[in-house]
C-alpha cells in the first residue's frame, strides 16, 4: 500500500471535507464507531443529538441556511428507521440531505443480523437515491455521487448505507473533488415568451416557492417586482423568499389563507409560479386551479423537468433553477405602460387588513396580540422555526418574514420540527436571535432536543404553545364529528419547569400582558429557554374556535 492508503472511514471523513462540509449532525452507533474516531481529527463541527429524527431535521435545516446538503449519521435498524421522519420532510421540502447508516458487516447480510435493514426497500419510495458502500475504494466516487444527487434538479435526500467491516478496510484512492450544482438556465426564447405573456396580461400573479434560493435571488426577485409592479405571494411556508414588509407583498398561500387572496388568484389571467410545486395547501385542496389545465395562463418555472406538467399543464414550462431563473429576470423589460399597479396595491393592502388586527380570542391568552408584539420586538435577521399545527396559523398571518434564511417550517407538515430546526439554526449562525415555535403535542415529539441545545450553549427561545390538545385533529374532529371527542385531549408537565431541569431558564405565562417580560428574562438569561404558554382549548385558529366548529357542523346536520 502506498502512503495514500487509508481505511473506509478516514477516507469517507475526508470525502467530506473535501466537499465543504463544515456541520455534521448525528446520534451514535456501534455500527459506524470507525467513522466517528475519523471524525476526531477533522476539522469538521459535530452535533451530538438526542434523538435520530432530530438529527435529521437539524441536518435539514443546514441544507436550508446554506444551499450546501446537509449530512447527518445514525446507526442502523431502529436509528434509521427514527430518522426517517426527517428524511420524509427533506424529500417533501425539497432539501438537499445526505444521510449515513451504519450496517451490518457484509458476510452477515441476509441472515437477519442484529438490526439489519434492507436500506434500498426502506427508503426506496421518499429519497433520491439509496446505495451500500461495499468497497472502501469506491466511497469517493459514491460520495461525490450523493452530493450531486442530492442537490440536482429538484433537491432532495440522499441515503447511503456504511457496512462495518468495510469502514475498516484499506484502500488506496484519490479524493473526489468538491461538487457543485449545475444552474438549470432558462433559454432566451423562454424568456422572451415569458415577457410576452406578461405585456398582454391585465391581472398578473406571481406565485414563489421551492427550495435552494439565496439573498442574491431574493433580490432579483424583488427588483423583478419593483420593476413590473407585480403582486408578490409566497407559497406555503416560502414566506422567508420575498418581505412581507413589502408594498408588492400580496400575503401567502397557505393554510388559512386570506379568501381576498384566493379570489384574486382565481380571477388572475396569468400565473407565474417560480421554484414551486403547487401542492395540495398552496393549491388550497387542489382547488385554486383546474386539472389538468389551469383556465389562467399558467407559467411554470421548476428545477425538477420531471415535474412540470405531474399536475398542471403549463402555457410555458421552463425547466430552470431558482438562482438562475431569478438572474434571468433582469434582462426582463417591463411595458410602456404597466396596467396592474392598482391591483397589486389593493392586494398588499388586502394583506395588511389581514394580518394587522389581531381577533380576539377565548382565554386570558391572546396569541394574535403576541405575534404583533414579537413582529416589532424581533430582529429583522431573527430566525424563526416551527413544527406543525394549528398554532403556525398565528405566526404565517401575523408575523412578518423579511429576509431570506428568516423561516424554517416543514411544507409536510410534519409535528416535532420546531425545537430541532431552532437548534440547528443557533449551530449554524450564533450571532442571530433564533425563536422556535411548538405546540404541546408537537414539542414532546422532538423536545428532548432541548438537551442539545444547552450541551451547546445555543440561547434559543422556545415558545411552548399549550392548549392541552391535540388541536389540529381536534378542529377536524369537531368538523366530521362533532361532539365526539376520542384521543385527543393531553395533559402535558410543567414545561418552564422542565427548561430548568435541562438547565435552561423556563417561564410560565397565563396572560397576554405577561409574555413580554417572559419572553425579555429568556433573551437576557443567556441559556436556552422555554415559554410554556398557556392557551384556552376553544381558542382554535385565528378565525374559527371550536365551540363554533362544533355548532356548524351539528347545525349543518339538522
Amino acid at each position: 500500500m502506498s502512503d495514500n492508503s487509508r481505511t473506509g472511514a478516514q477516507i469517507l471523513v475526508d470525502q467530506l471535507v473535501a466537499q465543504g462540509v463544515q456541520h455534521v449532525f448525528c446520534v451514535p452507533g456501534e455500527s459506524y464507531l470507525s467513522v466517528l474516531d475519523a471524525f476526531h481529527d477533522a476539522n469538521i463541527e459535530i452535533t451530538v443529538c438526542r434523538q435520530e429524527g432530530g438529527a435529521a431535521m437539524m441536518a435539514d435545516c443546514s441544507a436550508r441556511l446554506t444551499g450546501r446538503p446537509g449530512v447527518v449519521f445514525v446507526t442502523r435498524g431502529p436509528g434509521a428507521t427514527n430518522a426517517s421522519a426527517g428524511i420524509h420532510i427533506a424529500e417533501h421540502d425539497g432539501s438537499p440531505v445526505v444521510m449515513f447508516i451504519g450496517q451490518v458487516q457484509r458476510e452477515a447480510r441476509g441472515r437477519g443480523a442484529f438490526q439489519e435493514m434492507d436500506y434500498e426497500k426502506v427508503y426506496g419510495s421518499f429519497a433520491k437515491w439509496v446505495v451500500e458502500v461495499n468497497d472502501a475504494a469506491r466511497i469517493p466516487e459514491i460520495v461525490q455521487r450523493a452530493f450531486h444527487t442530492a442537490m440536482q434538479g429538484r433537491p432532495g435526500p440522499v441515503v447511503i448505507a456504511l457496512p462495518e467491516d468495510m469502514q475498516n478496510d484499506r484502500a488506496d484512492v484519490a479524493d473526489a473533488l468538491r461538487v457543485e450544482p449545475v444552474a438549470t438556465w432558462p433559454g432566451q426564447t423562454q424568456m422572451a415568451e415569458l415577457q410576452k405573456l406578461l405585456w398582454a396580461a391585465e391581472r398578473p400573479m406571481i406565485i414563489v416557492g421551492g427550495s435552494v434560493w439565496n439573498p442574491a435571488a431574493c433580490a432579483s426577485l424583488r427588483r423583478f417586482a419593483e420593476r413590473f409592479d407585480l403582486p408578490i405571494a409566497p407559497s406555503f411556508r416560502r414566506l422567508a423568499l420575498f418581505s412581507s414588509e413589502h408594498p408588492n407583498f400580496a400575503g401567502e398561500l397557505a393554510l388559512g389563507m386570506n379568501p381576498k387572496l384566493r379570489a384574486r388568484v382565481k380571477n388572475a389571467d396569468l400565473i407565474v409560479l417560480m421554484g414551486g410545486r403547487m401542492a395540495e395547501v398552496p393549491s388550497q385542496g387542489y382547488e385554486l386551479f383546474e386539472i389538468p389545465t389551469p383556465r389562467q395562463k399558467f407559467v411554470h418555472i421548476y428545477a425538477g423537468a420531471e415535474e412540470i406538467g405531474r399536475v398542471y399543464a403549463p402555457t410555458l414550462a421552463i425547466n430552470a433553477t431558482p438562482i438562475a431563473f431569478a438572474a434571468a429576470l433582469e434582462s426582463l423589460q417591463p411595458p410602456n405602460k404597466i396596467t396592474w399597479s392598482e391591483q397589486t396595491r389593493a392586494a398588499n393592502a388586502e394583506y395588511r387588513a389581514f394580518s394587522e388586527t389581531a381577533p380576539v380570542m377565548p382565554g386570558d391568552v391572546q396569541l394574535g396580540e403576541i405575534m404583533l408584539w414579537l413582529r416589532d420586538r424581533l430582529p429583522k435577521d431573527a430566525i424563526i422555526a416551527n413544527g406543525a399545527g394549528n398554532y403556525t396559523l398565528w405566526i404565517g398571518r401575523f408575523l412578518r418574514f423579511r429576509e431570506w434564511g428568516t423561516q424554517l417550517g416543514p411544507v409536510s407538515g410534519s409535528m416535532g420540527f420546531g425545537v430541532p430546526a431552532g437548534v440547528a439554526a443557533k449551530r449554524l449562525h450564533p450571532e442571530r436571535m433564533v425563536v422556535s415555535f411548538s405546540g404541546d403535542g408537537c414539542f414532546l415529539m422532538n423536545g428532548q432536543e432541548f438537551a442539545t441545545a444547552i450541551q451547546y450553549d445555543l440561547p434559543i427561545v422556545c415558545v411552548v404553545i399549550d392548549n392541552s390538545n391535540y388541536g389540529t385533529i381536534r378542529m377536524h374532529q369537531e368538523r366530521r364529528f362533532p361532539g365526539r371527542v376520542t384521543a385527543t385531549p393531553l395533559r402535558n408537565p410543567d414545561f418552564a419547569a422542565l427548561a430548568r431541569a435541562y438547565g435552561g431558564h423556563g417561564e410560565t405565562v397565563e396572560k397576554t400582558a405577561d409574555f413580554a417580560p417572559a419572553f425579555e428574562r429568556c433573551v437576557a438569561s443567556g441559556v436556552a429557554s422555554i415559554i410554556h404558554l398557556k392557551v384556552a382549548t376553544d381558542a382554535s385558529t385565528p378565525t374559527a374556535t371550536l365551540t363554533s366548529m362544533r355548532a356548524a357542523a351539528l347545525a349543518a346536520r339538522k
